[in-house]
């Protein structure tokens, strides 16, 4: 990174008023990587729903996925540093516009899900018992599984001026802030896979500690540093990628052994899958760095293939959407899965209740993205127009009317333009 870069960087926030300068390039990796990383999340949870917590099998697929957070908040870090790296930086209205993006559809999901729990009869308490579990679930991020990785992102976004100024401060000397960092996280993950004895309100934050941006901390700064040398990066994936991904195998396999090790030394199966285990750290960092390879590899055929264009930003489009309602797509579908296994057979069982959960969330997904109020649903605008199924409905020659009134109806894919 140029002292150019470093050097003409405000180490301030300036005014609300000052004047707006260019965007960087937009990285279209980054759609994969975000496509991806949410289909493992699905992956994750159907398992987790569906198969025995004692199969040895199933939690050995979930140690090759249980990477989706570590990667989200290194991602989170990576684009937001990329965007402001060499720009003026205004707090209140990064707060504003993030805060309103993320925090009003948290607020809502959570409202939601707390209301299908009291439906579906999961808790047994009275209407005030229940509106004060709402108010704490509403601070712990608990109201659904999911939730709490939108209340760490709202803590980095918080944090944010200050890593800015961090990074910016310590350029030259990355490797040295990231190496204290590693030493802090694995005190943090050893400490997390290993949890005192406590009891009473210092058990209840322990217990809470996930929730926070602490147990993330290094994944952040590994994205943020990693977008800082950007040029450095892509210049490893050109002349390395194939090392890299192979590194990523061999970071599998050594986890996965490891698990297995674990297992056979008598831990459970669901604890030697810990996320926290500190083995777990190094194929995390392996896979990130191999998920951005394989990414960067994808959107070098852009220019190449139309499809690759088109499902990146569908993809991209969709995911956060995916990622809010898919938790509600698999309990309506539970149902289905022991049927599934019997007739199947667990892998395969598990399998297609993973493909039926996505299809039914990008139907409904769907419906959402066209649907007033979008923006307050997923944080993205309103895509105007019918969905693919009613613009297929409307080109029927049904309704007698001339078909070039009918494709004027027919609304753009996609309300707004990729975003790093």
């Amino acid at each position: 990174m140029s002292s150019v870069l470093v050097t003409s960087a405000l180490e301030r926030p300036t005014a609300d008023t000052a004047t707006p300068q260019p965007s960087r390039p937009y990285l279209h990796q980054v759609n994969l990587f975000r496509i991806l990383t949410f289909a493992c999340v699905i992956g994750v949870h159907v398992i987790d729903r569906s198969a025995d917590p004692n199969s040895v099998s199933a939690n050995g697929v979930m140690v090759l996925l249980h990477f989706p957070r570590e990667a989200f908040f290194t991602l989170t870090g990576f684009v937001l540093i990329y965007q402001y790296a060499d720009r003026s930086f205004a707090a209140r209205r990064f707060w504003r516009r993030r805060f309103a993006l993320v925090g009003i559809p948290y607020v809502l999901w959570s409202v939601f899900y707390w209301g299908y729990s009291i439906v579906a009869g999961i808790h047994q308490e009275t209407a005030a018992q229940s509106v004060r579990r709402l108010a704490l679930e509403l601070v712990t991020g608990e109201a659904w599984y999911q939730l709490y990785f939108l209340l760490v992102s709202m803590q980095i976004y918080l944090l944010f001026p200050l890593l800015l100024r961090l990074v910016r401060r310590t350029a030259g000397y990355h490797k040295w802030l990231l190496g204290g960092s590693a030493i802090v996280q694995l005190g943090m993950v050893w400490a997390l896979s290993h949890p005192p004895a406590l009891t009473g309100i210092p058990q209840q934050l322990w217990d809470h500690l996930y929730v926070t941006v602490l147990p993330y901390q290094f994944y952040v700064l590994f994205g943020a540093v990693a977008a800082w040398h950007i040029g450095s990066v892509d210049r490893v994936v050109r002349r390395f990628g194939p090392l890299v991904l192979l590194g990523t195998v061999v970071a599998g396999l050594g986890a996965e052994l490891w698990y297995q090790r674990s297992v056979a030394g008598g831990a459970t199966p669901w604890q030697a899958d810990n996320v926290f285990n500190p083995y777990m750290a190094g194929y995390f960092i392996a896979l990130i760095a191999g998920l951005y390879t394989l990414s960067t590899w994808w959107s070098w055929l852009r220019p190449r293939y139309r499809a690759v264009p088109v499902i990146s930003r569908y993809g991209a489009d969709r995911s956060f959407a995916v990622f809010l309602i898919h938790p509600i797509m698999l309990e309506l579908l539970m149902p289905l899965s022991p049927r599934l296994n019997s007739g199947l057979g667990a892998g395969w069982g598990t399998a297609m209740l993973f493909v039926a959960v996505l299809a039914s969330t990008l139907a409904v997904v769907e419906v959402v993205r066209h649907a007033p109020g979008s923006i307050w649903l997923t944080g993205r605008a309103r895509i105007e127009g019918p969905t693919a199924l009613g613009r297929w409905v409307r080109s029927l020659p049904l309704s007698g009317r001339p078909a070039a009134d009918r494709a004027r109806e027919h609304g753009p894919s996609l309300a707004e333009p990729d975003r790093a």
